[in-house]
This record gives structure tokens, C-alpha cells and sequence, in this order.
């Protein structure tokens, strides 16, 4: 009897120890599986922000190209824009310029302004006609100044262009139809050094003038205005 009670007590006691050690082993691996889910999240949590951020990261390198290109085409624009914005300003100046040399711009600047008088010594036995200015010899004037480089002449305040002419009619002359009396002063604008050089040169336009026997005065001036040339009225 005693040796089966023995017998009881220690096989309860083995199956206790068993019981115990089965109990622990469920915990262990219950928590061990629960970390492993854990963990096994987080991994594909982090695939996700992996992927998330490489997907960002490609769509960045795409916009940074295309904001390159963008550039591009704007840095090609206005190369464009800034050249039909220098080709009209030539334009622009360059429409100024015939205006000025036809006479339809009103000029200011620079230049010569030349005097032609009839002589004032005229011997009694003489022709008075050969000691009055013609108008040969305001063209003469206007001509010099021209192929010197005159941008803009006048005859007594009119503008001359291109097409104008100049005739005598008695004892005045007529510029372009309208008629003015003796003295004559012929304006241009230019250089002043380089016009006035022109007209004095040694048996040039001033010499021919005085042996016509014309009075001549050659002035440099600093600011000389010219209007423009206007349309006759009908």
C-alpha cells in the first residue's frame, strides 16, 4: 500500500512537472508568434515606405527633367524675343532716320548754318545780276553740305528733301514753290567741324561763291531745329 501510494504521489508530481513544462512552451511559442507577426509588419510596412519613396524619389528626377526642358525653352524664347526686340528698334531707327532725311521729322542738333548775300559793292558799270546770289549757288551750298554729310539742310527755316528744286523767279528764289528774298541762310545739321572744313576747302564751294562775287558766312552753331517739311494745302 505504502509503495502504491508512493507510486501516485510521484506520478502526480511528474504530471504536474509535465502539465507545467506543456503550459510554458504554449506561452513561449504564443509570444514568440505574436513577435514574429510583429515583426513580420513592420517588414512590410516598411516595404511599403521603401517603395513609396523610390516612387517619389523617380517622380522628383522626372519633374526636375522636365523643369530643365521648360527652361530651355524659355531661355530659347526670350533669346527669340530679345532679337525681334533689337530687330524693331533697327527697324524703328532706321524708319527715324528716312523720315528725318525726307523731311518728315522735326530734327534737332548740331551743325553749320551758311549765309549767301548779295554783294554789297556793286561798280556802276557792271550787271547788278552778277553780283546777286542765284540759285546755282544755293545749290551749290546745299549740294556740298549734303555729300558731307548733312543729315537734315533748309533754305530760310524749309525743310528740303529729296525731290525738292529751286529756281529763280526775278529777284527772288523759289524753294519747292515758295519764294524768298535775299539773304539766303542754309541750315544743316551734321557735324559741325566736318561740314564747315567741306565748304572752306581751297578753290571749293566758298572760294567759287566769292569770286562770283557773293557774300559768304560760315557759322558753327550748337543747336540747330528743323521742322519738318509739311503737305501744301490744296
Amino acid at each position: 500500500m505504502k509503495r502504491q501510494a508512493r507510486s501516485r504521489i510521484l506520478l502526480t508530481i511528474i504530471c504536474f512537472i509535465f502539465g507545467a513544462m506543456l503550459g510554458f512552451s504554449y506561452q513561449h511559442a504564443s509570444k514568440e508568434a505574436s513577435r514574429r507577426e510583429w515583426r513580420d509588419g513592420e517588414w512590410s510596412k516598411e516595404y511599403e515606405y521603401r517603395s513609396a519613396l523610390l516612387s517619389l524619389q523617380k517622380e522628383n528626377r522626372s519633374l526636375k527633367q522636365q523643369l530643365v526642358q521648360k527652361q530651355e525653352e524659355l531661355a530659347a524664347w526670350e533669346k527669340k524675343l530679345s532679337e525681334k526686340q533689337e530687330s524693331e528698334a533697327g527697324l524703328a531707327e532706321e524708319a527715324k532716320q528716312l523720315r528725318m532725311y525726307i523731311g518728315k521729322a522735326r530734327v534737332k542738333g548740331k551743325g553749320v548754318a551758311v549765309t549767301l548775300s548779295d554783294s554789297s559793292y556793286i561798280p556802276s558799270e557792271a550787271s547788278a545780276t552778277d553780283y546777286i546770289v542765284h540759285e546755282q549757288h544755293v545749290w551749290s551750298v546745299v549740294h556740298e553740305l549734303l555729300i558731307s554729310g548733312a543729315e537734315a539742310v533748309a533754305i530760310n527755316g524749309q525743310r528740303i528733301s529729296h525731290r525738292s528744286y529751286i529756281v529763280c523767279n526775278g529777284p527772288v528764289i523759289e524753294v519747292d514753290g515758295t519764294p524768298h528774298a535775299a539773304p539766303f541762310v542754309i541750315s544743316a545739321i551734321g557735324n559741325p567741324d566736318v561740314l564747315a572744313s567741306a565748304l572752306g576747302l581751297p578753290g571749293g564751294v566758298v572760294d567759287q561763291l566769292v569770286e562770283d562775287h557773293v557774300d559768304v558766312k560760315v557759322e558753327k552753331q550748337e543747336a540747330i531745329v528743323l521742322d519738318p517739311i509739311f503737305a501744301p494745302k490744296p
